[in-house]
């Protein structure tokens, strides 16, 4: 890759982590409006979305060549990559663990690694049937 492409790969990625960062403080902050406090939503829902899509994502771009790098950088580096906040979740265990709400740790935990598992398979089944492979 010449030292253009990765400039542009590195600016891509810059791009849609700013546009990830954004949307997920625009759900952060409207799920905390809608149901308070009590959970983490907002971190649950775009981990859980940015599970799925990244499936989908990664599955639609297979194949398409050097012109996929480009996509890949924007989209799952940048936009997935600021969207989903597996460095938060971690962060919110620890304070749920040294908090009077410590029983729901591993209840948070586990929903968020199974169901980001799930949804990552999801969306990588709903991309091959769109998009299959051959």
């Amino acid at each position: 890759m010449t030292p253009a492409g990765w400039w542009w790969q590195l600016l891509l990625v810059m791009a849609g982590g700013a546009l990830g960062a954004a949307g997920r403080f625009w759900a952060g902050g409207w799920l905390l409006r809608q149901f308070g406090d009590g959970f983490p939503w907002g971190t649950f829902a775009v981990n859980l979305a940015g599970s799925f899509a990244v499936g989908f994502v990664a599955v639609m771009l297979e194949g398409r060549g050097p012109s996929a790098l480009y996509l890949r950088a924007f989209l799952i580096v940048g936009v997935l990559g600021g969207l989903t906040t597996f460095s938060a979740l971690m962060l919110e265990c620890l304070l749920y663990a040294r908090s009077q709400r410590g029983e729901l740790t591993l209840v948070y935990l586990s929903a968020s690694v199974f169901l980001g598992l799930l949804l990552v398979w999801a969306g990588s089944r709903a991309a091959a049937m769109l998009h299959p492979a051959g």
